[in-house]
């Protein structure tokens, strides 16, 4: 028998010991706070190497696209990726964890940045890491018609729509009315011309709060 922990025990005192990661970084573009990878490298990684817990990244794919993004078309690269995350323990024992993470940029950074936004949220996940913030029950509201603004023009799909109006519901956290502030009306009335903006700010919208 191993005078070592399992990989099992080690990742059980690693969550005991890491405390929470809370959302202190700001997006300044989108107004909204988010958690960046180094915040949660920089508190997990000393923990980590304290209990002799090494992490190996195994990529399973990575698929690219261009898209165009905003009123000026703005051509982006679009990477997705799933990566496995080996967490080898002191005891040679392993615990796989398998995440999919995607990002855009207009540069070469589109693989790096899915590559972070894999990485926080597969450690965020694994070790069940905290926030400081208020649970999401801790307010409710009462919801009223709003009467939707006349389209100008040809509109977004009503699939589009649909699933835009679907991850705003499920971040809640003030989505919406950053959405309003930004765009000016609901999904559904938002010209055709600003679908692949609207999609594309949705999407970092939800890599932040993740």
């Amino acid at each position: 028998m191993s005078e070592h922990p399992t990989i099992y025990e080690t990742l059980g005192a690693v969550m005991r010991d890491v405390g929470h990661v809370a959302k202190r970084e700001k997006n300044a573009a989108q107004n909204f706070n988010f958690r960046g990878i180094d915040a949660v490298i920089n508190t997990v990684g000393p923990v980590f190497r304290q209990h002799g817990v090494v992490p190996i990244p195994i990529v399973e794919s990575a698929e690219y696209d261009e898209v165009s993004v905003g009123r000026n078309q703005t051509k982006m690269r679009q990477c997705t990726v799933r990566i496995t995350y080996r967490f080898y323990g002191p005891a040679g024992d392993f615990v796989d964890s398998t995440v999919v993470a995607e990002s855009m940029d207009s540069g070469d950074k589109a693989t790096a940045k899915a590559h972070s936004v894999a990485y926080r949220t597969c450690l965020l996940q694994v070790l069940a890491i905290p926030t400081d913030e208020p649970d999401p029950d801790a307010s409710s509201y009462e919801r009223s018609p709003a009467a939707p603004a006349a389209p100008v023009g040809p509109v977004i799909p009503g699939e589009v729509a649909e699933a835009l109006v679907a991850t705003m519901d499920r971040l809640g956290g003030g989505v919406k009315q950053a959405w309003m502030d930004r765009f000016g009306v609901p999904p559904a009335s938002l010209s055709a011309d600003r679908g692949a903006e609207a999609t594309a700010w949705v999407r970092e919208f939800e890599e932040g709060h993740t």
